[in-house]
């Protein structure tokens, strides 16, 4: 691609497209913070971007190496097909959007085609982690809770959501989730614009995030 292509696509963007990356740890209320934006921006206007979708496929492992996968190491995701698939939309074309899913381990054959819109939103808890896609972020926000209120988000997820019992999911946390949120995802936080402090109850924070928003796309 010539320079001249690049600023075309980079002016494109910028004249048609924004992209929001929502980070936090987890169960701090990402999901929330990202329903409300969807809430009240215009239907049609904004897609979102999981990054949980773009987790590497394992399905090939067996039960008790799938109990031992790292979901919280930057390593588990599979990054450059994520901005691979941004550059797509950036520039126009439509993507096949991974499904991926937490009991098998593995990505399903079927895909989502996901339409280039206005808005943007890529969101999950390694979101601000990787150099390549903070550049195409035109918002960074970090969505901030209490270890205590995600850890009860994180059981009450993964029991229902997830197929773990109690016990597991506390083994979990203590071995990989808590240390590498402290390793890899809090220190992520450096990078946000905008830090949402509560989670999803912040409602003053949402707004002021949605005002932005609003300004840029308008």
């Amino acid at each position: 691609m010539s320079i001249f292509q690049r600023n075309f696509v980079v002016l494109q963007k910028q004249n048609s497209m924004l992209i929001i990356g929502i980070a936090g740890g987890s169960g701090s209320g990402k999901t929330t913070v990202v329903k409300e934006i969807v809430k009240q921006l215009p239907k049609d206007s904004v897609v979102v971007i999981p990054l949980d979708s773009y987790y590497k496929d394992n399905g090939h492992l067996s039960d008790e190496e799938k109990k031992k996968i790292n979901f919280d190491h930057p390593s588990s995701f599979e990054f450059k097909l994520l901005n691979k698939h941004l550059d797509d939309l950036i520039a126009g074309k439509s993507i096949e959007m991974p499904v991926y899913s937490y009991v098998t381990c593995a990505r399903a054959k079927e895909t989502i085609t996901v339409q280039p819109k206005k808005v943007i939103i890529v969101e999950g808890i390694m979101a601000l982690s990787n150099p390549a896609l903070r550049k195409k972020l035109d918002i960074k926000v970090f969505v901030d809770a209490d270890s205590d209120d995600r850890l009860i988000r994180i059981i009450g997820r993964d029991v229902i959501e997830r197929g773990r019992n109690y016990g597991e999911v506390l083994s979990h946390y203590s071995l990989w989730v808590k240390v590498m949120h402290e390793t890899f995802i809090e220190p992520t936080k450096k990078y946000a614009d905008i830090i949402i402090p509560q989670g999803g109850q912040n409602k003053v924070g949402i707004d002021i995030l949605l005002s932005k928003i609003k300004l840029m796309i308008s």
